[in-house]
């Protein structure tokens, strides 16, 4: 079992498997007096990096470590260490919002590592650093998690307290397949709101092509308006009863959410290896301070989880060797792909596209994931092009510098 130390690069690709620990109550002590100790590490290193404005990971060592280590008791020297490393990651990740110091709450996640974390698959327990001494706790997951951790490579993972529960999220990394060429073209796939998701093959999901209860976008949209209003009732409410449901409903939309675009980019991925083609996504990035929407819109706009389904689509198009592209969304409702006629009268309501010179009609998704399509196979072929420098294929110059816009590995 191999584990990612902090900046080491990782061959292959990663991806995080849950797991639930079972512990005794003395051990669930030992758990909670774990994060207790890390989060407040993590606010003091927090605190000394914004007073001296010390952002960078090898000086804000220099500058905590020891003053960490005295102050915060029970704090082992590795735990100090990750403790760096997680405000470090917290800094970096906002450096347009260093206003004030970062506040690390006292139950939050606990990172570990190869020294502080080690499985005995044998018994499936794993053993955790606690303040107190290591704890030994059975843990259990779906059938397809434990065989990840039992035969991949495993790296950092986090002690998550939610719910009541303990969960263990642990990084694995898989073998780097290698990407099949689209040789029957790419599969399209048109983002929007009224539809999450519709294909060049004119398949809308969710729907009835996926499994489960929810029936179609309609439904996922009277979903979130019903519990937008029961959540702004109960806000406005602010009773202690009212302010328990909030807490008990809390993140369940998002969970809805999560659990549909998973299902979304699963339909895809397979949809596109069956076929031997490729996926193609519109690149939505910085779009919502592109777009201009009415005001009672903005809710619906900046509640789409789009980035969200391209990032589902993007890891399983690379575990399952399938060339992923992401082309230019610019004008892909507008354009016909018959004629090329770009027009925003091809475009008489929202979801009808009536091209003005040929008389193309369709559906506008469908029209746009047609357009998706036919980009996908142009920017492939821009990046498969024989390069100026000589190289003898295509497939090294992409492992050599891959493009941002292209995924698959």
């Amino acid at each position: 079992m191999a584990f990612r130390r902090n900046g080491a690069k990782q061959a292959g690709l990663t991806s995080m498997v849950q797991l639930r620990l079972f512990p005794t109550t003395e051990q669930s002590v030992a758990l909670a007096a774990a994060a207790k100790v890390a989060n407040q590490a993590a606010n003091v290193v927090s605190v000394l990096a914004w007073r001296q404005q010390c952002f960078g990971r090898v000086a804000l060592h220099r500058l905590a470590y020891l003053a960490v280590r005295a102050e915060v008791r029970g704090l082992g020297a590795q735990a100090a260490n990750l403790a760096i490393a997680q405000v470090h990651a917290a800094y970096a990740n906002r450096r347009a919002t260093r206003k004030r110091a970062h506040v690390f709450r006292p139950h939050g996640a606990v990172p570990y590592d190869a020294r502080m974390l080690t499985f005995n698959r044998a018994a499936r327990t794993a053993s955790l650093w606690t303040p107190t001494g290591r704890v030994h706790i059975a843990y259990a997951g779906r059938d397809a998690d434990r065989h990840a951790i039992d035969t991949l490579p495993v790296g950092e993972a986090d002690l998550v307290f939610r719910g009541g529960k303990w969960l263990l999220q642990v990084t694995v990394t898989h073998p780097k397949p290698e990407v099949n060429e689209p040789e029957a073209g790419f599969l399209g796939v048109d983002q929007g709101l009224a539809n999450l998701a519709v294909t060049s093959d004119g398949v809308v999901l969710p729907g009835k092509a996926l499994p489960g209860t929810i029936a179609g976008n309609g439904h996922i949209r009277g979903l979130r308006r019903r519990r937008h209003r029961q959540r702004r009732r109960l806000q406005r409410k602010g009773t202690p009863s009212a302010r328990r449901v909030l807490r008990r409903l809390a993140g369940r939309e998002r969970r809805m959410m999560t659990d549909v675009n998973h299902q979304i980019s699963s339909h895809v991925v397979r949809e596109a290896e069956r076929t031997g083609r490729g996926v193609a996504m519109e690149d939505l990035r910085g779009i919502r301070g592109r777009v201009r929407a009415h005001r009672f819109q903005r809710r619906t706009l900046h509640g789409w989880a789009f980035a969200q389904q391209a990032a589902f689509t993007r890891y399983k198009a690379a575990l399952a060797g399938v060339a992923f592209v992401l082309v230019d969304a610019a004008y892909t409702s507008q354009c016909c792909p018959r004629c090329g006629c770009v027009s925003r009268r091809n475009r008489p309501a929202r979801g009808r596209f009536d091209c003005i010179r040929c008389g193309l009609a369709g559906h506008a998704d469908h029209i746009a994931a047609l357009n998706i399509a036919r980009r996908g196979v142009e920017g492939w072929g821009t990046v498969n092009s024989p390069h100026a420098t000589g190289l003898p294929s295509a497939r090294r110059d992409r492992e050599s510098k891959p493009p941002v816009s292209v995924g698959g590995g």
